[in-house]
């Protein structure tokens, strides 16, 4: 029985009236036969496109086997990924997820649980910055601390200390004894696309090897070869103590997970920390075909190569349009539209024009297509973006 004061489904999303019932590439059709061109790729989930045959291949061979097994006994699949992820990254150590927000959780537990077991119970503090979005989760919530996210479901988890993204010189004043460990995204997806400058993440690793705190990278957004590199902060010629990953690892399977130094995870023993699903087989042997497939060296220089002639051709399309758009931001293929218009009306003025994108934070609107997408779909998607602006163009002239 349902009562008729509220949908069967919570009403926690404002959706857009598109059903979509098969997805191919950067392609997916709606219920009504339409075909769009999505540059969201699920919120940069589907790394490789839709139902990317390789994929299907791993899931379909593994479906046929064995789907879940509890992390009471081995899991072949998952430790065979677990190895990938250690070869091809800083970590000595890798824990699965199913999200980027159970990462976040497991990630914060990390950090106290160290200084904790190192006769430091007191260094609890965590730096993060404005702008930031690490889920929807307690301690995500608390670690973002924006009123949007926050207000109304207090009382927050303590402990997290607040600065303005990008503000160096803050870092430096606010640092001390006392802080336990700096949180932040080498490039901010929800926050407008906001790319933190190689120097500045470089100081950052600086500051917190100065005063001993751990260094957390959110990569669920920007990593898995988004940016031309198999994680973000590799451009900066750093390495993180933790790190959380998800979205693009699976391709589009539920799949995340924290890779840690050995060091940051000295404290995680037997029974500090579980998950039901996490690392189950299905979701690893997927996750194994993408990071074979993405760590590649010639599938990451292809990935840069899109990414140029993308940027190149929205660096035109914006300058086509001054009424709509102030400038393109981002890396690699994780870019940003930033708006004279509010994004939510771009975006809907794309579905007009058969495309799909990504509103964020800052006036801005997200491109963040498959890493496969074809030099003929970015110009078809262009094409198409420039038919929404011209349409919102049209609208600012009545």
């Amino acid at each position: 029985m349902t009562s008729s004061a509220i949908p069967s489904i919570l009403p926690t999303y404002n959706r857009a009236p598109l059903s979509f019932v098969k997805g191919e590439g950067s392609w997916l059709t709606e219920a009504d036969g339409r075909r769009f061109l999505d540059l969201g790729a699920g919120i940069a989930v589907n790394a490789l496109g839709h139902a990317n045959p390789q994929l299907v291949e791993a899931l379909t061979e593994q479906a046929g086997k064995i789907w879940h097994l509890s992390n009471l006994y081995e899991i072949p699949q998952q430790q065979a990924l677990a190895d990938k992820l250690v070869e091809e990254t800083f970590a000595d150590t890798v824990f699965f997820t199913n999200s980027g927000t159970e990462a976040c959780e497991l990630a914060v537990k990390m950090v106290r649980k160290y200084w904790y077991e190192k006769g430091q119970p007191e260094r609890v503090e965590i730096i993060t910055f404005s702008g930031s979005f690490h889920g929807r989760s307690s301690a995500a919530m608390a670690a973002a601390g924006s009123e949007k996210m926050t207000k109304g479901f207090g009382p927050l988890l303590g402990g997290f200390t607040h600065l303005e993204w990008g503000d160096i010189d803050a870092l430096r004043e606010a640092v001390s004894d006392s802080t336990a460990a700096v949180m932040l995204e080498p490039v901010q997806g929800e926050g407008g696309i906001r790319v933190l400058p190689d120097a500045d993440l470089r100081a950052i690793r600086e500051i917190c090897d100065d005063v001993g705190a751990l260094l957390v990278l959110d990569e669920v957004q920007c990593g898995v070869g988004r940016t031309g590199k198999l994680f973000a902060h590799e451009w900066a010629g750093i390495t993180p103590d933790i790190m959380m990953v998800a979205k693009g690892i699976g391709g589009g399977f539920p799949l995340g997970c924290v890779l840690a130094k050995a060091e940051a995870a000295s404290g995680m023993v037997a029974g500090t920390h579980g998950s039901t699903y996490g690392g189950n087989p299905l979701g690893c042997a997927v996750g194994l075909r993408v990071m074979e497939i993405v760590s590649d060296p010639d599938f990451l220089a292809s990935v840069n190569a899109r990414a140029g002639g993308m940027r190149q051709k929205l660096e035109g399309l914006v300058a086509a349009h001054p009424d709509v758009f102030e400038e393109v931001r981002g890396t690699g293929l994780i870019l940003g539209l930033k708006c004279k218009v509010a994004p939510a009306d771009f975006v809907k003025a794309g579905y007009d024009a058969g495309v799909l994108s990504v509103p964020a934070a800052d006036n801005v609107v997200r491109i963040l297509p498959a890493l496969t997408i074809s030099e003929e779909d970015i110009a078809e998607a262009v094409d198409r973006l420039d038919t929404a602006a011209g349409a919102i163009s049209e609208g600012l002239k009545s």
